[in-house]
């Protein structure tokens, strides 16, 4: 069995590896792939969470365990964790382990890039983001190398992690300034969404014409971060629609809402945006499959 502990895996990720991953693997959920329900448990103490999560494409079969542990920010670790095991379907033995904390949040904001790649208006260069925690930081890298960002908002209750935020964020020559939710959500060309919360973010009405929304941190039951009434005024697309309506955003949406997986307007059988005046709706609920190919990816890079 390979195993690849966390400092390496984390040392092989990059935003243009998961990118390429996660796009293949979006289209693969929509195609071959088979996902299987995830199963979200807790530990003994039931703030502390994870969620199991499998698939099997053709040349790839595993599962990824990804645990949430909030009291770890106190003690100086990380509140997310997650372990990849991919089987040697010769045997049904796992053929390889990979680490994965640092590599999940790769994937995650992969995804966040892949959709607004097809979904966001070329010239979309203002962006909203509600968090400004872990996942956040990877979210604005990840986009800005897909659209030339030229002023980000940080949306956050924590003044002091929020400022660390913008701080970092322009030692990178990213263009970023703390912001309140309406003004930002109304001047955004992109809204992103990247946090544990349980009730909607920001009102439909502050929500422009063109603008790319993207729920990022629903991922399980009872999370929401964007009000249902914005899903009446525009086009709806998510990774999975099945695992969406359960515990992704959609889970707020009614049974007769359309939605279309990113998958198929990747491989041209779905439109994703109409015109300029769309308002896009991305909802990343997280599949496997995505956890498959980022994996794969890093035991490739390893293995060079």
């Amino acid at each position: 069995m390979q195993y690849i502990p966390e400092e390496v895996s984390a040392g092989l990720a990059s935003h243009e590896m998961a990118y390429d991953a996660v796009k293949a693997a979006l289209i693969a959920a929509s195609e071959t792939a088979t996902i299987f329900p995830v199963v979200l448990s807790h530990g003994s103490d039931p703030s502390n969470t994870y969620a199991v999560k499998s698939s099997a494409v053709a040349d790839l079969a595993g599962l990824k365990v990804g645990s949430y542990w909030p009291g770890n920010e106190a003690q100086g670790q990380p509140r997310h964790n997650s372990i990849i095991l991919l089987f040697d379907q010769s045997c049904g033995r796992i053929g390889a382990a990979v680490e994965a904390g640092k590599l999940n949040a790769y994937r995650t904001a992969a995804a966040d890039a892949v959709a607004a790649d097809v979904l966001a208006r070329a010239d979309a260069a203002t962006l909203a983001i509600f968090g400004a925690g872990h996942q956040a930081e990877y979210e604005v890298r990840a986009l800005a190398r897909i659209r030339d960002l030229s002023r980000v908002m940080v949306v956050t209750r924590n003044s002091e992690k929020g400022a660390a935020f913008v701080g970092a964020l322009l030692d990178e020559g990213i263009p970023a300034e703390l912001a309140e939710s309406e003004p930002a959500c109304r001047a955004a060309d992109i809204i992103v969404t990247a946090t544990p919360a349980i009730a909607p973010l920001f009102e439909t009405d502050w929500v422009q014409p063109g603008t790319h929304v993207a729920s990022m941190g629903s991922d399980s039951t009872g999370k929401q971060e964007l009000p249902p009434t914005l899903f009446d005024r525009a086009r709806l697309f998510c990774d999975l629609p099945a695992q969406s309506r359960v515990i992704g955003e959609f889970q707020h949406a009614t049974s007769e809402t359309t939605l279309t997986a990113v998958g198929d307007v990747l491989a041209g059988r779905a439109k994703g945006r109409h015109n300029a005046a769309d308002i896009t709706v991305f909802d990343s609920s997280g599949l496997s499959v995505q956890d498959l190919y980022v994996a794969q990816a890093v035991l490739e890079r390893f293995g060079r």
